[in-house]
């Protein structure tokens, strides 16, 4: 069947007799019943319908359809009924998806939240990728930068992640550091891979210093901050990271213009399912006690 709409509106007709009654169980325009019925027909070749001034009575073919409709309708509700005490209950998968370099931030969060709910299946994963929240890719999305606008999710502000300019005593012993921004051209940097990254503090950086100076590149955030910590260049980290750490030294402290927002983005179908809710609770009240963020 190549239209379920078209067989439940026709399960519908056979049920009740009647035009006017499917259409307002079914919430839509007597119209559409019928254009349904007739295309139904079309396709199958048959009738299913005797019309006369009381309603709609099934044909033999038209008891059929009866028949293996209603059963197809009932395996539905009880589907749905499967599917609802899913939602109202914190079990199975939580997919949460986010930009890299906040795990040391979610994962104690998420292995909290697992703890109360030892049910629970977390599956953590990082990507450059933005997952399809409306094909069920992920329950949450974490992402940062400007508001996300896909239709059909529900976007919430999370932190603010402050982000500075940091280098390892490596590099400073070796090349010393910049008294000025004038005296970032100087320098080598680690930066991202792609100028189409959307971090604020890269395309700050692109404007003051040449390509060239940009001397070690990566798309993944693990790898950049390893190779500041390396000695490599001078290069951007979050403040929660950096902080308290001996062997990196600030070149510039956090800026507002530097701030990457993140956001809480949930589809609507999801939204309201008790696991989801839970979570994001659970998620909004730890984020609370996070340091250096704002």
């Amino acid at each position: 069947m190549q239209n379920w709409d078209e067989l439940r509106t026709a399960y519908q007709v056979a049920r009740l007799g009647t035009v006017s009654g499917a259409a307002e169980v079914l919430g839509v325009h007597h119209a559409t019943v019928i254009r349904h019925i007739d295309a139904l027909e079309g396709r199958l070749g048959v009738k299913l319908f005797q019309r006369h001034a009381r309603g709609y009575t099934p044909t033999e073919a038209g008891r059929d359809l009866l028949a293996v409709a209603q059963a197809a309708d009932e395996q539905f509700v009880q589907l749905s009924n499967r599917m609802k005490g899913h939602g109202e209950t914190v079990q199975g998968e939580l997919i949460v998806t986010s930009i890299g370099g906040v795990a040391d931030l979610l994962v104690p969060v998420l292995a909290s939240f697992q703890a109360l709910h030892p049910q629970l299946v977390v599956r953590y994963l990082t990507d450059m990728r933005l997952f399809r929240l409306d094909y069920g890719e992920a329950h949450v999305a974490i992402r940062a930068g400007a508001a996300p606008e896909e239709p059909d999710n529900v976007v919430q502000p999370l932190v603010r992640i402050r982000t500075g300019l940091y280098a390892a005593r490596s590099y400073a012993d070796a090349h010393g550091l910049p008294a000025t921004e004038t005296d970032l051209a100087q320098h080598r940097f680690v930066g991202a891979d792609s100028d189409a990254t959307r971090a604020p503090f890269f395309r700050w950086l692109r404007a003051r210093v040449p390509e060239t100076a940009t001397t070690f590149r990566s798309g993944e955030p693990q790898a950049m901050e390893t190779a500041i910590r390396q000695g490599a260049g001078i290069g951007f980290l979050s403040a929660f990271r950096a902080h308290g750490d001996d062997t990196l030294v600030e070149v510039m402290p956090p800026r507002e213009e530097w701030d990457s927002p993140l956001w809480l983005v949930t589809h609507v179908d999801l939204h309201r399912t008790r696991k989801v809710q839970a979570f994001l609770t659970h998620l909004k009240e730890a984020a609370k006690g996070w340091r250096l963020c704002s």
